[in-house]
């Protein structure tokens, strides 16, 4: 097999390639840059010329690049291309649901949306109900310039939600995480999974976002009230580690939950086991509980818990 990983270079991409590569995967590199790419691909390009050429032999296609195109996953699709995409954009993925292909498309690949998805599924056959998911990323880890983006243009900005307009950073909810002596307040952000999964499950689904440095949390709910909020100076950088933990909660209280090091590593290694099923799955849009559970995840890399 063969697999395009699209900004193969960058902070989710090189975990991704380097994933691949370990279980005996073809994984092609591919970025502007022609000193760091294997194959220079230019998704600036109106056109796509360097990235149609790229496709030939080419299995799978993992979008690691934050360039949210559909015509990407339109032109995979149409070299009967199998495409992974690791967005958290709700809008974006509702435009991929709308593409007509005869290749599998796999969306909600990561961490949040992703394993978020699979902790949902597994606290809904526990609990069938409203489900709440906490998102807990740490402050101290550099992340890629498109994650860092995306945090940073949410500010201010609104989504729907369950017939709600919903500002984001705003109506906080208190959560309790495994390894915390005291309860955190988190924030409600627009990411993709609560929308995937309240319509697949039926059910309310509500996702809530932090940082583990408190003072970087409570910056971001203060400046979402900003005028101009998502054009706010980048570059701020807060004390905290590199730890992350992702959590499901159903309405009685029970959890499940995962965490580990490294949020670009966890979501590489995800879309790399992702990108090894896509193959295999039938055309159209499939989230990652289509095609991995909890128990096809690397325990050396995602540790996972459950209380009830």
């Amino acid at each position: 097999m063969k697999v395009l990983v699209l900004g193969g270079y960058g902070a989710v991409g090189t975990h991704v390639v380097t994933e691949l590569r370990r279980t005996g995967v073809t994984a092609v590199a591919a970025g502007r840059n022609p000193a760091r790419a294997d194959t220079p691909v230019d998704l600036g390009d109106p056109l796509l010329t360097g990235y149609r050429a790229a496709l030939a032999g080419t299995d799978v296609v993992v979008n690691a690049s934050g360039a949210e195109n559909p015509a990407l996953a339109a032109v995979a699709g149409a070299a009967r291309c199998a495409f992974v995409d690791i967005t958290a954009t709700s809008a974006y993925i509702e435009a991929l649901r709308r593409l007509p292909t005869a290749a599998p498309i796999l969306v909600d690949v990561g961490l949040a949306p992703g394993l978020t998805d699979l902790l949902a599924h597994a606290v809904h056959r526990d609990a069938p109900g409203p489900i709440d998911l906490a998102v807990l990323l740490g402050a101290g880890e550099h992340h890629g310039a498109a994650a860092t983006e995306w945090s940073y243009r949410l500010l201010g900005r609104h989504f729907h939600a369950h017939g709600q307009r919903v500002r984001n950073y705003t109506r906080p909810k208190s959560f309790r995480f495994p390894g915390h002596r005291r309860p955190r307040l988190l924030y409600r952000a627009d990411f993709a999974d609560q929308h995937t999964l309240s319509d697949e499950l039926r059910v309310p689904v509500r996702t809530f976002f932090g940082l583990d440095s408190r003072t970087a949390t409570a910056a971001l709910a203060a400046a979402t009230w900003l005028p101009g909020a998502s054009r706010v100076p980048r570059g701020l950088h807060f004390p905290g580690s590199d730890r992350w933990i992702v959590l499901a909660r159903d309405r009685h209280g029970g959890t499940r939950w995962a965490h580990g090091h490294g949020q670009s590593r966890a979501t590489g290694v995800i879309a790399a086991a992702a990108a090894a099923r896509a193959p295999d799955t039938s055309p159209g849009v499939h989230a990652l509980p289509a095609v991995l559970g909890l128990a096809d995840l690397p325990a050396d890399e995602i540790c996972l818990g459950r209380t009830r």
